[in-house]
């Protein structure tokens, strides 16, 4: 079961937060005292510390799911790296002793798992309870943060009731232009947005989420008082030619987004808001 990215931020009584780990993903199959590793792409895998602790555990066949963090290889290759200690987070159960239980909701298979005495390297993976879970996963340096209902069933897709929500970096840019709507959307379909280096105003991607209609809408009307006939990016790799209006690079927006990529250009990015406190002039790409 995989986890659908969301660029929703939300909380409620009918989820589970828990910390996304920056790992590689095992399912663990047990059979007596054999124990079989497979990696998500069902290759076989090959780690006598994870296979060793789960054929201890105290039933006779099991499945888990979970995450492999830290050095693989031979011991002295993790004793050379202290801070990486191997783990295997367990955060689910799909079969134990002989019973089917990837049709029991979440919260029943979590208390199955919960019975089992997990021992190093196995972990068990906490439930998140802070109010914003994202936030504390900002704050401590995690890659992000799954969340699951509570009713939900285990599935083999990649399901709407897990969801992962990455941790975003989040910056001001400035608008040089707009992309025509499609399908049944109104006023703009894409923000085309930049920030200045020195006296050049550099391209860095399209924001085309994080809008409500109204703001579509009101955000056109602006745009279209400032509109030119050429683009206003002096550095421009990838700029759209087709359905593009061009702007004076005026209206300061706040976007969120995880990552820059190699090619300078903003991943995953959504619109939080304008900006009315700060020049066009002023954006820079932000450095960590």
């Amino acid at each position: 079961m995989a986890a659908t990215l969301t660029e929703e931020r939300f909380t409620g009584p009918d989820w589970i937060f828990e910390r996304k780990l920056d790992g590689i993903r095992l399912l663990a199959f047990k059979q007596g005292k054999t124990v079989t590793l497979y990696s998500r792409n069902r290759l076989e895998q090959h780690n006598p510390a994870i296979a060793d602790a789960i054929a201890q555990l105290p039933a006779k066949d099991a499945i888990l799911d979970g995450e492999v963090t830290g050095i693989w290889g031979p011991p002295t290759l993790r004793d050379a790296d202290k801070g990486h200690r191997l783990a295997y987070h367990v955060f689910d159960v799909l079969w134990l002793n002989g019973r089917d239980l990837m049709d029991l909701p979440l919260v029943e298979r979590r208390e199955i798992l919960a019975s089992l005495p997990l021992r190093r390297p196995l972990e068990r993976v906490p439930e998140v309870t802070d109010r914003e879970p994202w936030e504390l996963a900002r704050k401590e340096g995690w890659e992000g943060v799954i969340a699951k209902r509570r009713d939900s069933p285990y599935e083999h897709r990649r399901s709407p009731h897990w969801l992962k929500m990455k941790v975003e970096a989040s910056q001001e840019l400035v608008v040089g232009g707009f992309t025509d709507p499609q399908g049944t959307r109104h006023g703009l379909g894409a923000l085309l947005v930049g920030y200045f280096d020195n006296n050049d105003f550099v391209f860095a991607g399209k924001v085309g989420t994080g809008f409500d209609n109204k703001m579509l809408v009101d955000l056109r009307a602006k745009l279209d008082a400032i509109e030119i006939d050429k683009p206003p990016f002096t550095k421009a790799v990838g700029l759209p030619r087709l359905r593009a209006h061009w702007v004076r690079p005026k209206i300061v927006i706040q976007v969120a987004f995880t990552e820059w990529t190699v090619y300078g250009k903003l991943r995953h990015p959504r619109l939080l808001g304008i900006r009315i406190d700060k020049s066009a002039r002023e954006v820079v790409r932000e450095q960590p």
